[in-house]
């Protein structure tokens, strides 16, 4: 989702981190509760690694997960959306509390195949093992300071399944699931430490072309080929692109082009997908798209049918939080490029993004690759290596680490009603 270029941030040296961090009791709490579990979450991450599944397939995943966290005295339940067999809702704190802080977390896989390789597994290549411990993290620090300081609050860490493909967040979003969260927060790993990621609002199309079979020796005159017309589509795109802003995106691939080699194809298939900054531009785009879909039916005297589903939106980032979690990362001795600089990168999409424009959210991305705060300039996400990093020590350093200043991002709410009410107020006052 991140292709980011080398930047090299400014950090505070070790021995400069543990004062700012530790002075502050809630701050200690939350890091020593983390701390305690890190073995455990180190465990769990791993085995979600060595069994990765895919998306509405998480069924492994699911039950580590949900059985961890009903140990450490979470109540644990389904979503409301009967669909989701591997989501579940975990909460802790007092069930009369009109204060709930929300925590995501993900645990699906993605099918990649090697270089040079035409055999496809299955992978965390884009490292929900440890966005899923990053939840579960955070939730165990909040719940940490709940208990010992006795504080007015409700946890719910939302497990979403399916982030790649069916978007499991805009399903129990549109159940229900999310009503009453006051602010929503998830974490990501990534490449690079950012907090002002620019993600992209994104929607998909599906597009059938229906000709006529004919001998593609023998009589090929005699058929009208579908496969020409998704080629049309293929090639169009790709010369719009031209006239593309350089932060949008149409790219997609023939998933049917065709029977067999000697007979004119009478059905393809094809999927893309469309990305912007903002939706609007997302809608500019398909209107484009769509008249290359129907120029291609004609000039080929193919029937075309399209859909388009998926709809995702950007990332809303809420500043106030989103100040807050620079603020608790600096105490632990990383500094971020400016905002400028993190928003120059390029950038993916997320089912995060709609929640977002429902609840006040963040969505902060943080390097699983060094602790430096130095962008790695290869093995993004959905590769290989970055596979192979979401299994590392280091990787899992940082993920704790983040999760620390994500709880304490939590507490700042539950403490300060407000520095919440500025929070709802950016978000109520916003321009979608």
């Amino acid at each position: 989702m991140v292709q980011s270029h080398p930047t090299t941030n400014t950090t505070t040296t070790t021995s400069d981190v543990g004062t700012s961090w530790l002075a502050n009791k809630y701050a200690k709490c939350i890091d020593e509760t983390i701390e305690a579990a890190s073995v455990e979450l180190r465990s769990l991450s791993l085995k979600i690694h060595q069994n990765p599944e895919l998306g509405l397939k998480e069924f492994k995943a699911h039950a580590w997960l949900t059985e961890y966290l009903s140990s450490k005295g979470f109540t644990v339940g389904k979503s409301a959306a009967p669909e989701l067999e591997t989501a579940f809702i975990a909460q802790f704190g007092d069930p009369s509390s009109n204060l709930v802080i929300g925590l995501c977390s993900e645990y699906d896989a993605l099918p990649l195949s090697k270089p040079g390789s035409t055999e496809q597994t299955t992978s965390h290549a884009c490292a929900h093992n440890l966005i899923a411990i990053s939840g579960v993290a955070a939730a165990l620090g909040l719940q940490a300071v709940i208990r010992q300081f006795n504080l007015p609050a409700q946890i719910k860490l939302f497990g979403t399944p399916s982030e790649e493909q069916d978007y499991g967040k805009v399903t129990m979003l549109n159940a229900g699931d999310f009503e009453g969260v006051d602010v929503c927060m998830m974490l990501h790993g990534a490449n690079a430490d950012v907090i002002y990621t620019p993600f992209l609002a994104l929607e998909k199309a599906t597009v059938e072309f229906f000709g006529k079979a004919s001998h593609a020796s023998t009589t090929p005159w005699e058929g009208i080929n579908a496969l020409d017309a998704a080629m049309q589509v293929y090639t169009g795109i790709a010369l719009m692109r031209q006239q593309m802003r350089p932060d949008q995106r149409v790219h997609g691939i023939i998933e049917v082009g065709g029977q067999a080699s000697n007979i004119i194809p009478q059905y393809t298939k094809s999927l893309y997908r469309v990305r912007a900054p903002k939706d609007a531009q997302v809608q500019e785009l398909k209107k484009r798209v769509n008249k290359i879909f129907e120029a291609a039916a004609k000039s080929t005297g193919c029937q075309v049918k399209y859909h388009w589903d998926g709809h995702l939106q950007d990332i809303l980032t809420n500043e106030h939080l989103v100040v807050r979690f620079e603020k608790w990362m600096n105490s632990q001795g990383l500094k971020y490029a400016s905002k400028a600089q993190q928003q120059s990168k390029l950038s993916g999409s997320t089912d995060m993004g709609n929640i977002t424009h429902a609840i006040p959210g963040i969505h902060p991305m943080f390097n699983i690759i060094n602790l430096e705060g130095i962008d790695a300039p290869s093995g993004g996400l959905h590769t290989v290596e970055f596979a192979t990093a979401a299994a590392t020590p280091v990787a899992h350093t940082a993920t704790l680490r983040a999760s620390k200043a994500l709880a304490m991002t939590g507490v700042e709410c539950i403490l300060d009603p407000e520095f919440l009410r500025r929070v709802k107020q950016e978000f109520e006052s916003r321009e979608d």
